[in-house]
């Protein structure tokens, strides 16, 4: 983010949430402020109208957004939000990654085994039921109270496999709320463009506008082998949308850190962020060159390829945002502010006073173990789908027999179908990139903790990483679902009889990966919980429920318009057309347009929109998420969002951030005109007339 960009964040970082600028926040449904919008844009909303928009949309569990567009279970959300079930159905004969899918007629819509859509149709506050859990303990004796009970409310809840229960930390602690999911697990592919027009100008243009990206795909859920029926979509705009237009945007933001303290954003600066920027751009080399082994290499690698450059370029975003002076001094006033505001008040001041200090104090703490913890409970030391599969085998036999609420969270009761449904999916694996993965997880473990540290050399023993890789992943029989869901339904006897190499692996690092954990929950995460929840009950004592909370992948509404912006003596206009599209062709990969889009060239109307920006709140876990107008007609689906959005973690700049969306005419105009696709477009239609 340059200069000029972080001046903007500081005016949203001053003036404090209550005040901010109309565009700004990623707003709960149940807390959505209705009265505000209609104050700033004129525009009068209900209840009827809120509940239409969350119950239209959805999210994807693997960490995307979508939107129901017709009654009969057809979603709509991003080609590379559904890229693993596109690489799951691809063989290497038929690369539907590269080729595009459409099913011509619905018997041909492709299931896929990695993919579940899920709904969000009730919340509750359960607010008093958690904090009376963790009433007169200790922080780390709290922090384990809140959790337990907050497995049990979701125990509660999750009455059958087709719902997920989930209770939702926000404001940093000062509220939880219990969210109850629809899940859909018979999702099936109906639409996906070729890569090359999905991701036009890939790793270059990315997180950058103007852009050329047809970024859309189709599934559709099925319930007992036939397509679901839903009372809630999303019909389409006749006209999509012009400069000036409001627009709505209803998605899963996956996580901000807007109401983290300053030590807590200095030491991620400090500590967090170098380390891993360095090792997601050495793996990112790594996987550049195997990509050019071969044909095939490429061919298997692209997904993973795509994901660490996202992730590089939204981590580069950040470390912008955080080392300019500018934005952390505006957090060091707007914190202060507040601090004074609490101990202006003795007793506010006796009650929240010292949440900082002890939030400073534990950051502190984190220094010593935070490596440690990043290889092994995070696993960067073992970074393969081979360790990750048996890992999660090693703890369910171990986790699973205790009472529910004892558990790790990750494998409560209400968290387990999910659970299952990734680790049973039959998502390819493929031998040489998992030895090149643990390899060079194994050779960062060794360079993080040092090659005398006890457990490298009983990991390692006289092997190289890449010695020990070999040998245990082609060793492994995980790689097959069969062989996964035998040694999950075999228990803790099954695991413990396993000599499956990459299980003993497993097993031999799990105790000193739940040790590292348990140090980090009791000593670091527990008082920075304790520390986050008096400052939001501070924060709540005087200025209410006003604010919105940081994004946590859970459902919000923001509200924006279409509007381009000023940057360096020039204007960026908020459309490109399929024009444009054209004139980014180069013939060269990532700027090549795919066969079906050269060959149609021709009758196509190059005035069409293709992509626009809105000042939209968004960031990273929104991509899939619906554009809709006043109306609540489909305009748009966000794909990304412009460089400075990569500074939304921190604050929010209405001058500089924007979204960006596919047009919903670029949409209906491709699926007709470039790929026959008639049978969709008549639906989608006929859904809108309804």
């Amino acid at each position: 983010m340059k200069t000029h960009a972080v001046a903007g964040a500081l005016s949203s970082l001053l003036l404090g949430a209550p005040l901010a600028r109309a565009e700004e926040g990623m707003w709960t449904f149940n807390r959505f402020p209705i009265d505000r919008l209609e104050r700033a844009l004129g525009l009068k909303i209900d209840e009827a109208w809120l509940d239409h928009v969350r119950l239209a949309s959805a999210r994807l569990a693997q960490g995307c957004s979508a939107s129901f567009v017709s009654p009969d279970g057809l979603v709509m959300t991003n080609q590379h939000c559904v890229n693993d079930c596109v690489q799951e159905l691809s063989t290497a004969k038929k690369d539907l990654v590269a080729d595009g899918y459409s099913a011509k007629t619905q018997a041909d819509e492709l299931r896929c085994t990695n993919l579940e859509v899920n709904r969000l149709v009730g919340m509750t506050d359960v607010t008093p039921r958690v904090m009376k859990a963790a009433e007169g303990k200790s922080d780390a004796d709290a922090n384990e109270a809140k959790k337990a009970e907050m497995s049990r409310i979701e125990k509660e809840c999750a009455t059958s496999d087709a719902v997920r229960c989930d209770v939702v930390t926000l404001y940093n602690g000062g509220v939880y709320d219990l969210y109850r999911y629809e899940r859909m697990q018979d999702v099936r592919l109906a639409f996906a463009p070729e890569l090359a027009i999905a991701f036009v100008g890939g790793d270059p243009d990315n997180f950058m506008f103007p852009r050329h990206d047809l970024d859309v795909a189709f599934v559709r859920v099925y319930q007992n082998d036939k397509p679901a029926k839903v009372e809630h979509w999303f019909g389409w705009s006749p006209a999509g949308t012009k400069e000036g237009d409001v627009t709505f945007v209803s998605g899963h933001p996956g996580s901000t850190s807007r109401l983290q303290t300053v030590a807590e954003l200095e030491f991620w600066r400090d500590t967090g962020l170098l380390p891993r920027l360095l090792y997601l751009s050495e793996m990112r080399g790594m996987l550049v060159e195997y990509a050019r082994r071969g044909k095939e290499q490429a061919r298997h690698s692209k997904g993973l390829l795509f994901g660490i450059e996202n992730y590089l370029k939204k981590l580069k975003g950040e470390a912008q945002a955080l080392f300019q002076p500018a934005l952390l001094q505006a957090k060091r006033i707007t914190e202060r502010a507040l601090r004074d505001k609490v101990l202006a008040d003795k007793a506010m001041g006796a009650k929240f006073g010292g949440a900082w200090d002890t939030i400073s104090k534990a950051v502190a703490k984190a220094s010593d173990i935070v490596d440690r913890h990043a290889m092994l409970e995070l696993a960067a030391g073992f970074g393969c789908d081979l360790f990750d599969f048996a890992r999660t085998l090693v703890r369910a036999a171990d986790e699973i027999p205790k009472p529910n609420d004892k558990r790790l969270r990750e494998f409560s009761d209400g968290r387990l179908p999910a659970l299952q449904m990734a680790l049973f999916a039959k998502s390819p694996v493929t031998p040489e990139l998992e030895i090149l993965r643990l390899s060079f997880g194994l050779s960062k473990l060794r360079e993080a903790l040092g090659p005398d540290d006890a457990l490298v050399m009983e990991v390692l023993g006289n092997a190289a990483p890449d010695q020990l890789a070999a040998r245990v992943v082609k060793g492994s029989k995980l790689g097959d679902p069969k062989v996964r869901k035998q040694l999950y339904e075999s228990g803790a006897a099954g695991i413990a009889a396993s000599k499956d190499p990459m299980i003993v692996l497993a097993k031999l690092v799990d105790a000193p990966a739940r040790a590292v954990r348990k140090r980090m929950e009791d000593e670091i995460e527990a008082p920075i919980k304790k520390g986050h929840e008096l400052i939001a009950q501070a924060r709540f004592g005087l200025e209410g429920t006003s604010s919105y909370p940081d994004a946590t992948f859970t459902l919000r509404l923001s509200y924006g318009a279409v509007k381009g912006w000023q940057e360096g003596g020039r204007t960026i206009a908020p459309y490109t057309t399929f024009g444009s599209t054209f004139d980014r062709h180069t013939g060269a990969d990532p700027f090549a347009l795919p066969k079906s889009w050269l060959a149609k060239k021709g009758e196509l109307d190059f005035a069409t929109p293709m992509n626009f920006v809105t000042t939209n709140d968004i960031i990273g876990g929104n991509s899939g998420s619906p554009v809709i107008d006043r109306d609540k007609r489909i305009v748009g689906l966000i794909f990304d969002g412009n460089i400075h959005m990569l500074g939304g973690d921190y604050g929010f700049d209405p001058a500089l951030n924007r979204a960006v969306a596919v047009d919903s005419r670029a949409i209906l105009y491709a699926l007709d005109k470039v790929y026959g696709a008639t049978r969709l477009v008549a639906e989608i239609r006929a859904a809108s007339q309804r």
